[in-house]
This record gives structure tokens, C-alpha cells and sequence, in this order.
């Protein structure tokens, strides 16, 4: 089955229905009368949980050779604190039979039965095969179905983890809480399971508003990615394909996600979510960066209109290069105006050696700036930004001018990055969702340039300007009006 599909999950919940009336719900399995296994603590402190995953439907066959029990085994070895098993058969490839293997060669570990559940009966099932925790999807259930089923996890003394991706998934899953809050654990998927695509935003998007404990779900491919979810504040991280495909880098999994406390480049990235849900809300507008500002009644300008980022230059031998003390006083200036700090306020750096850079720095430290831009990693070391920023809020700008510069967009992506400013003048871009867009944009092609790719953020500078170095009202009231802001 094609990823493209529309409603995947809405296909596999009507297979896996008429499975049901064809097999029962113990679809074929010798199930034990009662359970023998203890019941272990499922997520009851920070930690990972990996997948025992031969297939999916966007990615087919991941590891169709797959040893249910030593992948699991390996899993416990390298320090998971739980094993997701899926027992969904078509498109999964995955059975009841694993997930009894697994609960029977590993009785210290949490057992998570992974699958598509619609009914009482199966929880029932996975609770007599020996798991720990349920797998219920908010978005295929019932508000009554949802709260009857974790009610059965309730009895058989098992979590009920709850997995959410909308808004009214996740306000479904907390009136439920309040009823059964010892017995749920939520977790968000970054994956849509009716296309199967992913945002790594999505689940800090939902993070705030589920609060308490909560899981970050699938996409992440990476050490790196593990730690950016623990950096926003996750409790703990589901990893599937990640971990199936090679378990024995479970354990750089573990300590990338384990070793990584909240701070505040995490902190910048919920926040950055929220603001981008908001938007989501409405009709589709992309969010607006003003950038190249050199002086405060630019930035005032910038916001008063509608902007949802101002940017400064901070980097030696471009004309806007502009000082710190007028960054300040176009911060201050321009939160006045309205009378709260309602925009995110960046700094563009090129040279993380430089007095610019460092000075840029010192801003954010001091919560004048919101976070750094790092422009034009196609020459800058990855992991040398990540030690020198590491505590600092920032993000990446690639400059991509010919093909070869998407493989770093694609190494971004692999790393964790939520999202990263794509600046081309020649509008060759990654293709990916979720775009941020930069390069030659104007009053006069912006709307163009926005039906046709339409990019989640877009970032204007000289396209604006009349005079030298300062924005022009008129061009800047012209931009916000072509996108109908």
C-alpha cells in the first residue's frame, strides 16, 4: 500500500475489523486463561521505548527478519525502559505470538502491546498474553469507547497509553484523565496515521496543554533526535523504525535521550510549536519574518503590521550588520508598541568565532533576543553549533544554490531539527513539509511564491527596503496585504 493512500488508519481499522469477525479477537492464538507474568511499572520515570517493528505502510518492509525476543532482549541490555510490540498483522506484520514471546522472556522490563484496539475484549487479551500497557489511539476511538477501554485497564491494574495528534485528540484524552489520571500515560505521534507523513513539531505543539508525563512518538532516526525531544521537556520517547532497523544503536538512542535534560533551546521550540498551532487554527497564513532590521522604528513597523519574527544581522562584512545596543533598544522599542512581546526576535550569525556572534549571545542569555539563526550551515560544523549553542535557543538557515546543499537539509532532518530556513533565490528547495522559505521574495511575487509552495514561515528583507538599509512602509503594508494579513 501506497504511503499516499488517504486514511491509512481508517483502512487498517476496517481490515483489522473484518480479521475480527472472521478469527476472534485472539486472531487464531492460544491465549492463557490467566496471566502469570508480574505486572511491571510502564514509563513511571524518564526513559525510552523501543519497538520490536518489522514493517509499516510508508516504509514496507523494515526488518521483516526481525527475533521478536532477542530484538527485545538487546533492547532491555541497552537500557530501555520499555518494549513496544506490535501485534497488528497486515501491515505491521506482527502477532499476538510476539508479543507473548516477548512477555515470557522478559519479565523485568515493560511491555507495551502495540496495535489498532477497538474493544474491551482485547485489552483482556494483551493483559492474559502478559503486557504491561495498551496502546489506545484517541483518534479511532469513541469519547465513551476511550473511556470505557482505559476503564479496563483500570481494573486489570495496566496503563492505558493513550496516543494523541490533534488538538481534539488530546482534548478528548484529558477528560478522560480526569477520571482514570493513575491509569493513563499520553503520548503525541508525530506521525499523521491517516498519511503517514511526519512533523517533529507536532508533538511540543500538544506538549503544554496534555502536561504531566508525556511520550514523544515516532520520527526520530537519531541520537541527535533523541536528545532534541528530551531538550523540549519529553518524559519519555517512543522509537520504532529507528531501533528495528539497527538495534544496536539502541544504546546511542537511549543516552542521547536519557543524558539530555529540558533547557532552553527546547523551551524555544514548544514555544515556537504553540505560535505555529495557533496560526494552524485559522486559514491557511504562512507566519512572517522581517529580516535585515537595522534600527528600532523598522522593528516597530515590522510588528505593528504582523510579524511574527523581526531579525537582525550580526555578522561582519554585511551591510545590515547591526550592534547589540541598537538591538536592544529595536527589542524594547518594538515590545512597547504593543504592548507585550507577541513576536519571536532573532539574531542572523555566520561566524560562531566572532565578537558579533558572541555578542549575540549575551542578548539571548539575557532574554533580549529569543533565539540565534544560524545562516549558512552548508560551511559550518554541526556539531561544533551544538556544543557552543547547546543551552542556547537556535535554529539553521541553508543557503541552497545547487543540489548537492539539500543533502545538508536532509542531514537536518536526520538529526532532529524541527524545522530549518530554506534561503534560494532560485526556489530550490527540499520539497519538505512545513517549508521556511527565504530568497528574493517581494510584495510582488510573495503571493505567487506562497500558492505555490506553500511554506510554513517566509522571510523578507531586501525585497522590502526603499531607502539603503531601512523598510519601506508602503512595500512592507503591500507584503502582509498579498497574503491577506
Amino acid at each position: 500500500m501506497s504511503c499516499n493512500e488517504k486514511n491509512i488508519v481508517a483502512q487498517i481499522v476496517e481490515r483489522r475489523k473484518a480479521d475480527i469477525e472472521r478469527k476472534g479477537f485472539d486472531f487464531g492464538f492460544k491465549i492463557p486463561e490467566k496471566r502469570t507474568r508480574p505486572v511491571v511499572p510502564f514509563m513511571a520515570e524518564k526513559g525510552v521505548i523501543l519497538e520490536v517493528k518489522r514493517a509499516s505502510p510508508s516504509k514496507g518492509d523494515i526488518s521483516p527478519e526481525l527475533d521478536a525476543v532477542q530484538t527485545a532482549l538487546t533492547y532491555r541490555k541497552y537500557g530501555a525502559k520499555a518494549v513496544s510490540v506490535l501485534t497488528e498483522e497486515n501491515y505491521f506484520k506482527g502477532s499476538l505470538k510476539d508479543l507473548m514471546d516477548v512477555c515470557n522472556a522478559a519479565d523485568d522490563i515493560a511491555v507495551l502491546r502495540k496495535d489498532f484496539l477497538i474493544d474491551e475484549q482485547e485489552i483482556d487479551i494483551a493483559w492474559r498474553c502478559g503486557a504491561d500497557a495498551v496502546l489506545l489511539i484517541s483518534g479511532i476511538l469513541s469519547e465513551e469507547k476511550l473511556t470505557s477501554m482505559t476503564a479496563k485497564c483500570a481494573e486489570l491494574g495496566i496503563k492505558a497509553f493513550v496516543e494523541v495528534r490533534t488538538e481534539e485528540d488530546a482534548d478528548k484524552v484529558l477528560k478522560v484523565k480526569k477520571i482514570y489520571s493513575d491509569t493513563i500515560v499520553c503520548g503525541v505521534n508525530s506521525r499523521n496515521l491517516k498519511t503517514f507523513s511526519v512533523d517533529p513539531l507536532v508533538p511540543a505543539m500538544l506538549l503544554s496543554k496534555l502536561g504531566g508525563k508525556v511520550v514523544y512518538e515516532s520520527g526520530l532516526l537519531s541520537d541527535k533526535a533523541c536528545a532534541r525531544a528530551a531538550s523540549m521537556g519529553f518524559t519519555g520517547i517512543l522509537l520504532g523504525e529507528g531501533a528495528a532497523r539497527n538495534p544496536e544503536k539502541a544504546s546511542g538512542f537511549v543516552k542521547g535521550f536519557t543524558d539530555t535534560p529540558e533547557n532552553d533551546c527546547g523551551k524555544f521550540w514548544v514555544k515556537l510549536a504553540e505560535k505555529v498551532a495557533e496560526k494552524n487554527r485559522e486559514a491557511y497564513k504562512p507566519l512572517v519574518k522581517i529580516c535585515g532590521i537595522t534600527n528600532a522604528d523598522d522593528a516597530v513597523c515590522a510588528v505593528k503590521a504582523g510579524a511574527d519574527m523581526i531579525g537582525f544581522v550580526m555578522a561582519q562584512g554585511f551591510a545590515r550588520n547591526t550592534p547589540g545596543q541598537t538591538v536592544r533598544d529595536a527589542v524594547r522599542k518594538a515590545e512597547e508598541c504593543l504592548g507585550k512581546k507577541d513576536f519571536f526576535s532573532v539574531a542572523v550569525v555566520t561566524d560562531l568565532d566572532s565578537e558579533e556572534c558572541k555578542s549575540a549571545v549575551e542578548l539571548v542569555r539575557q532574554n533580549v533576543l529569543d533565539c540565534i539563526q544560524v545562516h549558512g550551515l552548508n560551511g559550518t560544523d554541526y556539531d561544533k553549533t551544538e556544543t557552543l549553542l547547546s543551552d542556547v535557543p537556535h535554529y539553521y538557515a541553508v543557503v541552497t544554490a545547487e543540489e548537492d546543499d539539500l543533502k545538508v537539509c536532509e542531514e537536518l532532518s536526520l538529526f532532529g531539527e524541527p524545522r530549518f530556513l530554506e534561503d534560494s533565490k532560485s526556489h530550490l528547495y527540499s520539497g519538505k513539509s512545513h517549508l521556511w522559505l527565504a530568497g528574493g521574495l517581494t510584495p510582488d511575487n510573495i503571493r505567487e511564491t506562497v500558492e505555490r509552495f506553500k511554506p510554513e514561515l517566509v522571510d523578507v528583507s531586501g525585497g522590502i527596503e526603499g531607502e539603503p538599509l531601512r523598510k519601506d512602509p508602503e512595500k512592507l503594508r503591500k507584503f502582509f496585504s498579498e497574503l491577506g494579513l
